[in-house]
């Protein structure tokens, strides 16, 4: 059990902080060049030139570019015209063709976004060396914008991913220990020889869940030491307020387990139900999908999933520098449900005199 609740959750925080990640690097391009000239050799640099992008070879024809997607050799493909730097110099205007592997369509639009931009780009540029001055002088003036990022200036995922993925792991590994404790109990017999003793149940079920909370916390600081040591992720906010919330999260997990425990009898029966709810927990609270990209239903739904308050409040605290009464709704929220997890538990649990 050591190692479980130690040493596991640490490679998985280092591991999934890492696979875990949205961004899409090492397309595989590949293109056909009609033309053969100076200009559509330099936009075909501009690709080369990308970090996002792999240049594989020269298709000399659509027929075996079509085949090479088919087959998974390449992702994108890029076919230049015939007369493309004739058109341009003569019309001011010519038409590129993308054809991008859309299997994968979070990953095709992201990368129909990279091609646009590199295009884009090229275009700027052509304006300066193809226009003639006469050209320059009735062309509309151009807006420049210049993007400010907060929060994360550099834009890296992991600084997203990483408070989250801590969030997910002290969530399943309290959750999974309070809910076969109890179970081992009954799997043993030494459930029956517990509740004829005079012990109440609430002091039954306090000392059964108190250890399980100290792991939780436990595992809270030690993730948060590999976010700043390994992720140099930021943590502008309170570590106070973090581990206040954690605290009172914690609670609701571990009602959770208990009350799952309740109604199993062995602990098959109550790892499949904790896992059941919890990948449905998961991928509902805003960890790896956004929550206003959902439909209107689930959006509602979400407002009770207690992993999304935990996974916001995460983020928003170590990132944002959120104070408490920014998370305060968060809070009593989750409050209201450690009050509602814990007093089903404590009802549904049966201790015979």
């Amino acid at each position: 059990m050591l190692p479980i609740i130690f040493v596991l959750p640490l490679l998985q925080l280092i591991i999934l902080s890492n696979a875990a990640t949205f961004e899409v690097k090492n397309i595989k391009f590949g293109y056909i060049d009609n033309d053969h000239t100076s200009t559509s050799r330099a936009l075909v640099e501009q690709f080369n030139a990308s970090t996002y992008f792999k240049v594989l070879t020269d298709f000399p024809s659509e027929a075996l570019a079509s085949s090479a997607m088919l087959e998974g050799e390449v992702d994108v493909v890029l076919e230049i015209p015939h007369y493309f730097e004739r058109d341009l110099q003569k019309e001011k205007h010519n038409s590129l063709g993308v054809t991008i592997n859309a299997i994968d369509g979070a990953a095709a639009g992201v990368e129909n976004v990279y091609v646009t931009q590199i295009i884009q780009r090229f275009n700027q540029q052509l304006k300066v060396d193809l226009f003639q001055v006469s050209d320059k002088q009735i062309q509309p003036l151009t807006i420049e914008t210049i993007p400010l990022f907060w929060y994360n200036e550099t834009l890296n995922y992991k600084t997203f991913m990483v408070p989250g993925i801590l969030v997910l792991l002290v969530t399943m590994i309290t959750l999974f220990l309070s809910g076969m404790n109890i179970v081992r109990e009954k799997e043993i017999g030494t459930l029956e020889q517990i509740n004829v003793t005079p012990i109440k149940k609430s002091q039954f079920i306090i000392g059964k869940l108190f250890p399980f909370w100290v792991i939780g916390m436990g595992l809270l600081t030690i993730g948060l030491i590999i976010a700043k040591l390994i992720f140099d992720v930021p943590m502008l906010g309170s570590l106070s307020l973090m581990y206040l919330y954690t605290s009172i999260y914690i609670l609701v997990v571990l009602g959770i387990g208990l009350f799952i425990s309740n109604f199993t009898d062995t602990q098959q029966q109550a790892m499949f139900i904790a896992w059941f709810f919890t990948v449905i927990f998961i991928l509902m609270s805003g960890l790896f999908t956004p929550i206003e990209s959902m439909p209107e239903w689930a959006q509602l739904l979400t407002e009770f999933n207690p992993i999304k308050y935990f996974v916001e409040v995460m983020r928003m605290v170590m990132l944002k520098g959120s104070g408490f009464m920014d998370i305060l709704p968060q809070l009593l929220k989750t409050f209201l449900f450690a009050l509602i997890m814990n007093g089903l538990a404590v009802w549904s649990y049966k201790k015979t005199n």
